[in-house]
């Protein structure tokens, strides 16, 4: 089903969370996304949990450094024809005990992305009301202290960007 969606689609460059995958080769990465995706970056992994891939087609962008830090990794993407500009793929943590030291990190590595940047992912947290079911805290008041740290102006604009960006994001 992946390979078929980046098929129909053919993006430039693919954000995967969840991969559940501790390592990942070349020759995996071809398998999931076809044989123009053999430049990529990964976060392995921890047991059955998590995990991050960012590939990138061949002779679509150059990646001029990277990061990879627990819960994100972040790819300096350039092109010829345009100034380079960052991507964040994240997957946040399950416990809410870790909830901080992620929105933590995020604010660190956007400190570290100067210009142009792109947060995308799976969060694993309610940001809006209504948003999911169940018993989960709503982390909407705490991320108010951290949006302004990240680059947004607003909560309420931090969270309609996101609902956006995981529209764009596969999670496996």
């Amino acid at each position: 089903m992946l390979r078929k969606v980046v098929d129909d689609f053919r993006p430039s460059v693919v954000c995967i969370q969840e991969t559940k995958l501790s390592y990942i080769s070349e020759r995996d990465v071809i398998s999931f996304l076809g044989q123009d995706f053999s430049q990529f970056v990964y976060l392995p992994a921890q047991q059955t949990r998590g995990g991050i891939l960012i590939a990138w087609r061949d002779g679509s962008f150059s990646v001029e450094c990277h990061f990879v830090h627990r819960y994100s990794i972040s790819v300096l993407l350039s092109s010829n024809n345009e100034a380079p500009w960052w991507l964040t793929g994240v997957y946040g943590p399950q416990r809410d005990a870790d909830k901080i030291s992620f929105l933590e990190e995020l604010r660190d590595v956007r400190a570290g992305c100067p210009g142009p940047w792109m947060l995308a992912g799976d969060f694993n947290m309610i940001f809006c009301s209504g948003q999911m079911e169940g018993s989960h805290q709503h982390w909407s008041s705490l991320i108010g202290s951290y949006v302004p740290m990240i680059g947004r102006t607003s909560t309420r604009r931090a969270c309609c960007k996101v609902l956006l960006l995981r529209c764009l994001i596969i999670a496996l």
